[in-house]
């Protein structure tokens, strides 16, 4: 449980409130938000399906995020009164007015990560020649 009245959390709604993209991050952010909105930018979805469709999310960590999110205006829960229930999950229109940032967000997301990935192979192309030049040197006489 967080203390509402710490430095830290002082300091956090002083920048939530100055700074349009710390508050855009705090409602958006974390592991699963980004993914769940980005699932649902393409329409409703069951409960389930969500569940099945992003890797490693518990049950206990969805219905979490699904909540803030609901909170924050960005969801709606549709409950069928249906026997078994059916549960569905849609963005608001204020979550569907997100959808040029979060398909900005995630082209940027994805460039980066490619780049990311060259450096990384480059780098361990390097540190490869690097070692097969010292064996090599250490096998002539």
């Amino acid at each position: 449980m967080k203390k509402m009245n710490s430095t830290n959390q002082h300091n956090l709604e002083t920048i939530r409130a100055i700074c349009g993209t710390a508050h855009a991050l705090s409602v958006i952010g974390g592991r699963w938000k980004p993914t769940i909105l980005h699932l649902l930018l393409h329409g409703k979805m069951r409960y389930g399906r969500l569940r099945r469709v992003i890797p490693g999310i518990s049950e206990r960590m969805l219905v979490l995020q699904l909540r803030e999110l609901e909170k924050d205006g960005l969801v709606r829960r549709i409950v069928y009164a249906e026997v078994p229930p059916r549960v569905e999950y849609e963005l608001t229109e204020e979550g569907l007015s997100m959808k040029p940032m979060l398909e900005s967000i995630s082209a940027w997301g994805r460039y980066h990560h490619a780049k990311n990935q060259t450096e990384q192979e480059e780098n361990e192309e390097e540190e490869l020649a690097k070692k097969l030049e010292q064996v090599l040197g250490d096998l002539t006489p």
